[in-house]
This record gives C-alpha cells, sequence and structure tokens, in this order.
C-alpha cells in the first residue's frame, strides 16, 4: 500500500496495490494492520454507500460534531469524483486549508479523513458511487454542514457550471459564520504530535 500524508496533519491519501491479471484485478480495500502500521488506529463501525447519477452532483460540506465525530475512509467504487477535506480544528496550524484529490475506480486512491475535518465531492462521470468506512454511527443530532462555495475557503471545485445540490446543502452556513466544535490537539493520526 502507498501512503502519503498531505500537507494537512493527519489527512493521508492511501493507495491499495492491486493484483491484476486477464480476469481483472484484486486489491485489499481496508487492512486493520497496515493502516495501523501507519498510525492509524481507527475502529471503523459504519459503511456508506452513495451513488449520483448524474455528473457536477456535489455532497458537503458536512461534518458530525462531538461526541460523535467521525473519522472516515472514503474511495470511489464506480466512476470519478474530487474529494474534498477542509481542516476546522480550532488551534490548527492549517485551520481553514483543504486539500482536493481525485478518487476513482481505476486509480483505487483513498482518503483517510480524521475526525475535525468537513468532507464534501462532486462526481465527474455519471453514476458515480462513493464508498466510505466511517468510527462513529450517523447521529442526526450531531449532523452539520458549511457552504461547499464559501469565499472564505475557496475551493476550486472541477465544475462545468453549477452543480447539483441538496436543499440542504444549499442552506448551509458560511465558513465565515461556522463556529467549530473541534479543538486541534497537537496528535496528528498517522504522524505523532505536531
Amino acid at each position: 500500500m502507498d501512503f502519503r500524508q498531505t500537507e494537512l496533519p493527519g489527512l493521508c491519501i492511501l493507495t491499495p496495490d492491486r493484483f491484476g491479471d486477464h480476469r481483472g484485478f484484486f486489491s485489499e480495500s481496508w487492512n486493520r494492520n497496515r493502516l495501523a502500521s501507519h498510525g492509524i488506529d481507527a475502529d471503523f463501525v459504519q459503511d456508506n454507500h452513495s451513488v449520483s447519477e448524474r455528473a457536477g452532483t456535489l455532497r458537503g460540506l458536512h461534518f458530525q460534531s462531538p461526541p460523535h465525530a467521525q473519522a472516515k475512509l472514503v474511495r470511489c467504487g464506480r466512476g470519478r469524483l474530487y474529494d474534498v477535506a477542509v481542516d476546522i480544528r480550532k488551534g490548527s496550524p492549517t485551520y481553514g486549508r483543504w486539500v482536493g484529490e481525485e478518487l476513482s475506480a481505476q486509480n483505487g486512491r483513498q482518503l483517510f479523513i480524521p475526525a475535525g475535518f468537513l468532507h464534501g465531492f462532486v462526481t465527474l462521470e455519471p453514476d458515480t458511487e462513493i464508498v466510505y468506512k466511517c468510527t462513529d454511527y450517523y447521529a442526526p443530532e450531531c449532523d452539520g454542514a458549511v457552504r461547499w462555495d464559501s469565499a472564505v475557503l475557496a475551493i476550486d471545485w472541477p465544475l462545468e457550471g453549477a452543480p447539483h445540490i441538496s436543499d440542504k446543502d444549499a442552506a448551509a452556513p458560511d465558513m465565515a459564520d461556522f463556529d467549530s466544535p473541534f479543538v486541534w490537539d497537537g496528535q496528528i493520526p498517522g504522524g505523532g504530535r505536531a
């Protein structure tokens, strides 16, 4: 497995090895011991699977607040998407900064997103599937969002025209008005202390 720490502490890009032949390929998409060897000791308790029929479907930027904060391991099961994570840990040296990465069924890349990040994605092809593991169960009372197009964040989404978004995401507060429930503790999943 190729493991790459991004410039945002704790946010990692993983590319599992693939073993292929004329039939296709085999890959271990998750292995607890391999993640632990990189300092990520995540106890995943829930898997989510979402399909977007149209290219340009944007979902996010979402988070789940404490006491049910979630770390996620995100991958694309079919199609292509542009996945974005934003550091919202108060006191973090990278607070408000974002990383975007293309995930596709073909490239096999995954994004490990620690708790304390916003998460969103836009689909780049029709019928794109996103599959992700979570470290806590969905808790509607802790569900939150920030506007995908916040000028404060200035995310460079690869969009052609206006995205297809939900009413909930359209009504999300701007980052300028957002009071994050997360606090940086100096710990870097996958890399010790800052």
